[in-house]
């Protein structure tokens, strides 16, 4: 499913893998687009949101979040979903906030 955000298409599509899911992001931007594979596990879809979002909403969420704060050029190409806070520490209070709307 694609969705745009800002200037931004961020397409997310998930499939089951292991003990989660496998989503492959494509985000499309000023002519240009990335190709992103993300990892989610169980637990960690349940400890980003409570609620029960989807894993593609909340994968689509986490990448609106970092392109507020980096070019797409800038996120790594494959990575686990929990990766995100190593590099910006309010990922997760941000993302639980954003999905509890």
């Amino acid at each position: 499913m694609s969705q745009t955000w800002g200037m931004a298409s961020i397409e997310v599509s998930c499939s089951p893998s292991g003990n989660g899911w496998r989503c492959e992001v494509t985000v499309a931007e000023g002519g240009g687009e990335t190709r992103h594979s993300v990892s989610v596990g169980r637990d960690d879809l349940t400890r980003l949101s409570p609620a029960g979002d989807s894993p593609e909403h909340v994968v689509r969420t986490s990448f609106e979040f970092l392109l507020e704060r980096e070019p797409k050029e800038s996120i790594l190409r494959t990575f686990d979903l929990p990766v995100i806070g190593r590099y910006f520490p309010e990922y997760e209070r941000e993302i639980r906030r954003r999905l509890d709307r």
